[in-house]
């Protein structure tokens, strides 16, 4: 059978004409499409640190090189990169660590932050930057102004921190105070009475110094009556100062009778040889701030700490901290105990400096205990 057309054949001069016109629509077409597009942009090397692109092990290399692999040892690091570009969302990690799970992988390392300035104090490693700065990424920041010795909320701020701080910038017998001989009332004292016995005792870094809470019937008397040790710490450089002179460290000895009334035993603590009560001390100090370590039963003796040669300088003061409270019985040992440079250099790297600046005398009487 043979196939049939509707329409006659096309006559050559036709066909071409339509060929022609059809060549046009699709170069026009072309011509549109090419204008719509953007100008090409000239290839550039990827940002690491900004694009989401990166090699994710390549940014995970950067940020463990810049703190250090010590910080946080066998643990997943998660680095969330956001590329900048509107209307992109955050990358987020399937599984988030839990606010709970992550807080002994930061107490842990802030605890090897600690050991590593103490093993840089004793000569077995060197303080490195990461370690350094770490420490400064670990502080506690909380919303409410926490007084310090430095900065901002320094002793200069202490009284506006809070309304019960109001004495640390008011008050008209705050601690400590410079002692100038010359200006004291010298005459004949009672002596203190030590009655200090083997005691346990913990030892406890509580953010601003290292303290030993004292378990035990340790008390002094003085002016007829009888102060129980509750605890003792340390300031560098001594908040007392002495006929012009401030010393390396001192040790502060409180006490606290039984109508509430608190009274302090002042030893100062100059460079020498090392001290016996302080070792025991330093051996079970805490590093991080918070922390408490229970000494072996009776072998805390304050007494350890005394001088033979126990006159004194007594005033009325107040705390030498917030809320620097008022009515503060205070003796001031004149002769000072020996403490070795070690020992200093342990502690002043953890509390380079916690003593607040001597205070206004402001007329008070001042007993030097002959």
């Amino acid at each position: 059978m043979q196939a049939t057309l509707d329409s006659p054949p096309l006559r050559p001069s036709r066909w071409a004409v339509l060929s022609l016109a059809g060549w046009a629509l699709a170069l026009g077409a072309y011509a549109s499409d090419k204008k719509m597009e953007p100008p090409a942009k000239p290839a550039t090397k990827p940002d690491i640190e900004a694009t989401t692109a990166s090699n994710p092990k390549d940014v995970g290399d950067k940020v463990r090189d810049a703190l250090g692999t010590s910080i946080l040892p066998n643990k997943k690091l998660v680095v969330s990169v956001n590329s900048g570009k509107a209307g992109s969302a955050p990358a987020v990690d399937a599984n988030p660590t839990p606010a709970a799970a992550m807080a002994p992988a930061v107490s842990a390392a802030n605890r090897r932050i600690n050991q590593a300035r103490a093993a840089a104090i004793s000569g077995h490693m060197a303080a490195t930057p990461a370690a350094a700065m770490a420490a400064k990424a670990t502080e506690a920041h909380s919303g409410e102004a926490h007084w310090a010795y430095e900065g901002e909320n320094g002793p200069q701020a202490w009284g506006n921190l809070k309304p019960e701080f109001n004495l640390c910038a008011t008050g008209r017998r705050q601690s400590p105070i410079s002692i100038e001989d010359g200006a004291t009332l010298q005459g004949p004292a009672e002596p203190i009475l030590f009655n200090y016995l083997p005691s346990n005792g913990t030892v406890v870094n509580n953010g601003h110094t290292i303290q030993v809470d004292v378990v035990g019937d340790n008390a002094i008397t003085v002016r007829g009556s009888s102060y129980r040790l509750l605890q003792f710490h340390f300031h560098t450089p001594s908040e007392e100062q002495v006929n012009f002179k401030r010393y390396p460290m001192v040790a502060h000895l409180v006490h606290k009778n039984a109508e509430g009334q608190l009274a302090v035993v002042a030893v100062l603590l100059d460079n020498g040889s090392a001290n016996a009560l302080i070792e025991k001390v330093w051996t079970y100090m805490p590093l991080d701030a918070g922390d408490r370590v229970r000494m072996p039963a009776d072998l805390l003796n304050v007494g350890e700490l005394l001088p033979k040669d126990q006159r004194y300088y007594q005033f009325m003061g107040s705390l030498t901290t917030p809320p620097c409270s008022e009515g503060v019985l205070w003796m001031v040992l004149k002769t000072p105990m020996s403490l070795s440079k070690a020992q200093l250099r342990l502690f002043t790297q953890l509390y380079p400096n916690n003593a607040r600046p001597v205070q206004p005398v402001n007329a008070r009487p001042v007993r030097d205990a002959q």
